[in-house]
């Protein structure tokens, strides 16, 4: 199976107007069969782009909006080409009075069988992330599961890398951020130890809509 994940609201205007044709291309060029996007933003925008990227992969998706306003939403999406097996679950991981943050959790039927996924945006502060780390190992079956988004975790104390690593050994390792210059493994994808990172890349046409490049993976399950 083919799993991406893609924080697509781009800064330091590279997508100050949120490129949604260009990220679509994109998601249209490699046809992952799961797809994890962070920080899809409607306000101030006269079309959904909610609406829009759940058009583009399969016919499956669940979103997530952290933050509603009238102006407009938001937060992230999970996009597949298998049904969901029951509701996805959608787990609060926010930390104290810091920004509201969400993991998506569902199980997708397959033709290999069900696949568990996890779709989560963690946090800035190196505590908050621990907590939120925490959060996901509770939501992660002991088999067949992915855990994939923007981690936001680059410092090894009290990392997410390690907190995972107890339930999901296996792990992607490029470089995501900033697009332009990649130096920090933000976006990362986590398999559990029956589920093989066969193949992993990203695409550098990426950097043209967002500052984040997208991580995609060829997982054996």
């Amino acid at each position: 199976m083919r799993f991406m994940a893609w924080n697509v609201h781009g800064t330091f205007n590279l997508n100050p107007k949120f490129d949604l044709e260009g990220v679509c291309s994109i998601l249209r060029k490699w046809a992952p069969d799961v797809v994890a996007l962070q920080e899809v933003d409607s306000r101030s925008r006269s079309d959904d782009p909610f609406a829009k990227l759940a058009s583009v992969v399969g016919d499956h998706r669940v979103h997530a909006k952290s933050i509603v306003t009238a102006d407009g939403d938001y937060g992230q999406m999970l996009l597949s080409r298998f049904p969901f097996s029951g509701a996805p679950e959608i787990a609060d991981v926010s930390y104290r009075e810091r920004e509201p943050r969400r993991a998506i959790a569902t199980s997708l039927l397959t033709p290999s069988g069900d696949v568990r996924v996890v779709a989560t945006h963690l946090g800035l502060s190196i505590h908050e992330r621990y907590a939120q780390a925490q959060a996901l190992v509770s939501l992660v079956k002991p088999a067949r599961t992915v855990v994939l988004g923007d981690f936001n975790d680059w410092f090894w104390v009290k990392s997410v890398r390690r907190v995972l690593a107890q339930v999901c050994p296996n792990r992607t390792r490029l470089r995501t951020f900033p697009s332009r210059l990649p130096l920090l493994r933000l976006d990362r994808i986590y398999a559990t130890s029956d589920s093989e990172i066969v193949k992993v890349w990203t695409d550098e046409e990426a950097r043209a809509f967002s500052d984040h490049l997208p991580v995609i993976a060829e997982i054996e399950l």
